[in-house]
């Protein structure tokens, strides 16, 4: 058995109204011939028939109730029991002489639409045989006046026209739209796997330099504190302890994004207060750049604390902030501004991280490629730190938006789902693949 996608179970609640219509279509025609064309037709035969079809479309509807994906057999079930009702019902009511005949074309062309070609092909074999077989054997219409039977036929062919127009283009107009929606998450999902294989290579290209570049940092490190403690006796030393020291810090920076890669390879992130978390990143950051003016901005009275707000993925989240302060750092040392709130975006309750730069703002050629790969940057970098940031926020079911300030300035705005008290999220694949942000961080 084949199994359908999405679109089947919206052909299946199609199914189901349509085969509605249709049972309501049948006892109406039923009840106009019998009353106003004086048609003498096998009621309790007819009746019963329908009544099956009712039984049938009740148990459709418990189906299409329990959201299961269907298979194409059941489909092809489906269409056949409407074929087979609307074949009895022919031959109750004049065989292949009732205008109502051509309705085997409406199902067949649902068919075409919904399955695959052998069992539209079967499908097809069984409606000519009932066609056939309608020729020769059937009940023949009763009616009173013979006179009738031609506006009777005349009208029927009416009817039977404007009922198979409406039924191929309401049920194609809509499995064309379902397909267009299914190209476009198709394509989407092509887009999104490219760029996450982007960001893997990147990812693994930067574990090896930090691999590699591991034993140099030690041995810089080693040198930095060695001079340090020479600069209290030595005087010609003495003038430069403060920079030994801020060596140190840096050094010690760049040992502690070495151990968090190593702790993203060994277990998953464990999930902290953001109020706690906020506290402890910001004052890492701020050895990053000692020189920048830095304020951060929090809502509420008393904090974060009081919203009861958590970060899943503390190291991910850490990076991706690392990165877009960076790149407002460098963007404008006068004056970074992390603005950090509780916010409703789209309808979903979501975690804000504003981070704002009075530099030159975003030129519009990088506008529209910002994030999606990598590019040149005003400030001699590859754009390789955001396009990382983008990825991650990705993985993190979050977004990131870019915008110019007016007069200068940028706006880079990280959205992230507020989970609140709520158990940890499962994150697939998130934990490989974010620990390139830690390493490369230019714009």
């Amino acid at each position: 058995m084949h199994r359908i996608t999405n679109t089947g179970r919206v052909n299946l609640g199609h199914l189901f109204w349509l085969r509605s219509l249709a049972i309501i279509g049948q006892l109406v025609t039923i009840a106009v011939v019998q009353t106003f064309y004086g048609a003498h037709l096998p009621l309790a035969a007819m009746l019963t028939v329908v009544g099956l079809e009712v039984l049938f479309n009740a148990m459709t509807w418990i189906r299409v109730a329990g959201g299961r994906a269907e298979t194409n057999l059941e489909l092809f079930g489906q269409l056949w029991v409407d074929l087979g009702a609307l074949s009895a019902l022919l031959f109750l009511s004049g065989g292949a002489t009732n205008p109502f005949v051509t309705l085997y074309l409406p199902s067949l062309a649902i068919a075409s639409a919904v399955l695959p070609w052998t069992l539209m092909v079967w499908l097809a074999l069984f409606a000519v045989a009932c066609y056939a077989l309608l020729t020769y054997n059937f009940v023949p219409l009763n009616i009173e006046n013979p006179l009738n039977l031609f506006d009777y036929f005349r009208t029927g062919l009416w009817v039977n026209f404007m009922v198979s127009v409406g039924l191929i283009g309401w049920f194609v107009a809509r499995m064309s739209r379902a397909l267009r929606v299914r190209d476009f998450a198709l394509a989407d999902a092509k887009e999104r796997l490219l760029r996450d294989e982007r960001a893997v290579a990147l990812g693994v290209q930067a574990a090896t330099v930090a691999h590699e570049i591991g034993t140099p940092l030690s041995t810089i490190a080693m040198l930095a504190e060695e001079l340090r403690v020479s600069a209290r006796n030595d005087a010609h030393l003495a003038p430069y302890a403060g920079d030994f020291e801020l060596l140190e810090q840096q050094m010690s920076l760049c040992t502690s994004a070495l151990a968090r890669l190593r702790s993203r390879a060994t277990g998953p992130a464990t999930r902290q207060p953001l109020d706690d978390w906020l506290r402890g990143f910001v004052a890492q950051w701020r050895l990053r750049h000692p020189e920048v003016r830095f304020e951060l901005m929090e809502s509420g009275a008393d904090g974060l604390a009081s919203a009861q707000l958590f970060v899943d993925d503390p190291v991910a989240v850490g990076q991706i902030l690392t990165i877009l302060l960076d790149n407002a750092a460098r963007a404008s040392s006068d004056s970074v501004t992390l603005a950090v709130s509780a916010a409703m975006h789209l309808g979903d309750s979501v975690i804000e991280f504003d981070v704002r730069d009075e530099g030159p703002g975003i030129p519009a050629a990088l506008r529209g490629v910002l994030g999606a790969a990598p590019v040149d940057s005003t400030q001699g970098g590859h754009g390789v730190g955001l396009y990382l940031a983008f990825s991650a926020a990705t993985r993190l079911g979050g977004s990131i938006e870019l915008a110019a300030v007016s007069p200068h300035g940028t706006h880079a705005i990280l959205r992230l789902a507020n989970t609140g008290e709520a158990g940890p999220q499962e994150r697939v694949a998130q934990t490989g693949r974010g620990i390139a942000a830690s390493v490369i961080t230019e714009k």
